[in-house]
């Protein structure tokens, strides 16, 4: 997505396959006004509260091969009486409207965590699945600092990121499924490399998962400034459990999500148009694992295997490169899922 101009005026939002998926849809006139209307040069005070609560953020970066990564980090603020997660300990601040400000870095094995260095684009999504609120920001790194002391008598400053926001835009609660992370201290395993074909674990998550995370880019190298519409986005897929088909192809795996009506900006989709890579992020809400997923992305557009999936716009085939498995990564536990209201079934059936 591109940023609004200098001068003030706002440019067009939207990027070359954004637009045509948009023209293919025959929404292209309506998004064009939306867009320039929802998407922002900064953040709105509404985003900026919603970030600052938050006790997990999903960040999305890519490589120097220009393949996406996508990871999750979680504050280390305290908890609520309750046990829960308290909202005045979270690790997101935005000390002004065009900076976000995150006490927090991946791990040392995280792909992620080499990415976070000056200058780099970066797509960033702020989710609170108790409520299904969800606010993206994309823009470019300005500062990281990894907690050390930066020479003889320094004092230690906090480990973590700032961002420079270039769009900020809120989502629609589609398919999110409601549940609440509890903090559940763990100590991490040790991770191991995936390749095309998963692992059993890996499998057994995918195949299991009603939420991912995919994080694209609309070139092999994006402008952290948005020229000609390069940037970085990370988002969110949801379904009921099993919505992630798994096949065997040419030797390795293939992921298939049906896509579906949804807000029609086709940021994700606009991406993989033009720059057909795409990260992927699974998390176990129980054990708090991760897998991270290197994928190269194919749209079907029509077929007998799109008329399988009822409603569905087209499908996104998935194939697996390689990733990361990182057991007990996160130090959280999610209460049950609420499924989302367009996931279930019928009044009366």
């Amino acid at each position: 997505m591109t940023a609004t101009s200098e001068a003030g005026i706002a440019a067009s939002p939207f990027h070359r396959g954004e637009t045509e998926l948009q023209a293919r849809a025959g929404v292209r006139e309506r998004v064009e006004h939306l867009g320039r209307t929802i998407i922002r040069d900064h953040m709105p005070e509404q985003h900026r509260e919603l970030f600052g609560k938050l006790p997990t953020l999903v960040i999305g970066a890519v490589d120097g091969e220009g393949q996406p990564w996508a990871t999750m980090l979680v504050g280390t603020g305290g908890t609520g009486g309750t046990g829960s997660m308290s909202a005045a300990g979270g690790f997101i601040s935005t000390p002004d409207a065009r900076t976000l400000l995150v006490a927090a870095l991946p791990a040392p094995s995280d792909p992620v965590a080499p990415l976070l260095v000056p200058g780099a684009a970066l797509g960033v999504l702020g989710i609170e699945p108790r409520t299904r609120r969800r606010n993206r920001a994309n823009g470019k790194v300005t500062m990281a600092h990894d907690g050390r002391p930066a020479g003889a008598g320094a004092g230690g400053a906090t480990a973590g990121f700032e961002m420079h926001v270039q769009q900020s835009f809120g989502n629609c609660p589609k398919y999110i499924q409601a549940r609440t992370p509890l903090p559940r201290p763990r100590v991490p395993g040790e991770p191991r490399d995936e390749g095309r074909l998963l692992g059993e674990e890996a499998l057994a998550l995918v195949r299991g998962a009603d939420t991912l995370f995919i994080a694209t880019a609309s070139a092999r190298r994006p402008a952290s400034e948005g020229h000609g519409g390069e940037g970085v986005d990370v988002s969110h897929r949801g379904g009921r459990p099993g919505f992630v088909q798994v096949t065997a192809s040419g030797g390795g795996h293939r992921l298939t999500l049906p896509d579906y009506a949804g807000n029609n900006l086709y940021n994700t989709l606009g991406n993989l148009l033009v720059w057909p890579f795409a990260g992927l992020l699974f998390i176990d809400h129980e054990s708090g694992d991760m897998l991270q997923l290197a994928a190269r992305a194919e749209l079907q557009h029509g077929g007998p295997e799109l008329d399988a999936f009822p409603g569905a716009q087209r499908l996104l085939h998935l194939h697996v490169l390689h990733g990361r498995w990182r057991p007990a990564a996160l130090p959280l536990a999610w209460t049950a899922p609420e499924f989302a209201p367009q996931l279930l079934p019928p009044a009366g059936s």
